[in-house]
């Protein structure tokens, strides 16, 4: 594993992280996400999966795992976790979000899977709760899917609060989603409580279909915010279950999955602090660790894959929750 800085923070991290979307809830909008939680998908059953996948992540070396409050338990999963393993608080950095509420009642079909609540309210009581599970575990908290139209950048209740979370040493952060994530990014550059920037980090979709926020991301770095890089294979559309890009991908090396190739180009960013890999298997993971491996001239013969920033997000819009 290779160990990276979380922008001026100081913390250390690997720059591969967990992220725990995939395993904390029964539905999600990976390709193919149902066949991997054959027989898991029970509260307890989907516990022990996840499980599973965070030990295989600590054994290659992972030391940050990423959560939220709308991940259905995911927090809880990651918190008993921690405790039944005797991981020590120095052994790991652990960030969740704030912002958007569960809905889904454990339930694949469900109607809404989680809704945004951008509030001082909402914020109040989520770190509340992400605080009683993680405690002194928690490192970093985000705004869960920062918009310029959600309106929380510009909310005075909010960013005061945020601040004053900041002023206790706690990492403050936001995460971007959408075709605009640039816009999200620049705008928060510029947010400051009494006088210093309140975000210490950024965790935001960049990938081989979805490169657009690369600028963005390098003034963040620049800034000294650290950079964390989420969906590296779009869902799933960057791994063999897209066999077209599969083959395509193919001709450049045999020797590398298509997942590893996508996650090795988010690696090789230089503005990169920390790529998630939103494993749902124990093997899915070790197919994404191989990013680390994989040669630069592989990288490099990537041909272009990006699509329209609109095209790309409604497409993902259209991902099926399984």
């Amino acid at each position: 594993m290779q160990y990276r800085t979380l922008g001026a923070s100081g913390v250390r991290v690997s720059a591969i992280g967990l992220g725990m979307a995939a395993i904390g809830r029964p539905g999600y909008i990976n390709l193919g996400h149902g066949d991997d939680l054959t027989g898991s998908t029970s509260p307890e059953g989907l516990e022990g999966h996840a499980g599973t996948v965070m030990d295989a992540a600590l054994a290659a070396g992972v030391t940050y795992f990423d959560a939220a409050r709308s991940y259905g338990k995911a927090e809880e999963f990651v918190s008993r976790w921690l405790e039944s393993r005797g991981v020590r608080p120095s052994d790991v950095v652990i960030g969740s979000k704030w912002g958007y509420v569960y809905t889904a009642d454990w339930q694949i079909d469900a109607d809404v899977h989680e809704v945004k609540i951008h509030t001082r309210e909402n914020l109040d009581r989520q770190h509340t709760e992400s605080t009683a599970l993680l405690g002194g575990y928690l490192r970093l908290y985000q705004i869960h899917s920062a918009t310029i139209d959600s309106g929380v950048l510009d909310d005075p209740e909010v960013i005061e609060r945020l601040g004053e979370l900041r002023d206790t040493g706690l990492i403050v952060g936001f995460s971007t989603s959408g075709p605009a994530q640039a816009d999200t990014i620049r705008r928060a550059l510029g947010v400051e409580v009494g006088g210093r920037p309140v975000f210490g980090a950024v965790q935001s979709t960049w990938n081989l279909l979805e490169p657009s926020a690369g600028p963005a991301l390098a003034e963040a770095a620049d800034a000294g915010l650290g950079v964390i890089v989420k969906e590296a294979v779009a869902n799933g559309r960057l791994t063999s279950r897209n066999t077209e890009l599969a083959r395509r991908i193919g001709t450049i090396s045999t020797d590398w999955p298509l997942d590893a190739i996508a996650m090795a180009a988010c690696l090789s960013q230089p503005w990169s602090s920390v790529v998630l890999s939103g494993a749902a298997t124990d093997t899915q993971l070790a197919s994404n660790v191989q990013a680390l491996m994989v040669p630069s001239d592989v990288v490099e013969a990537i041909p272009r894959l990006a699509e329209n920033p609109d095209d790309y997000w409604g497409t993902r819009s259209g991902l099926a929750w399984g």
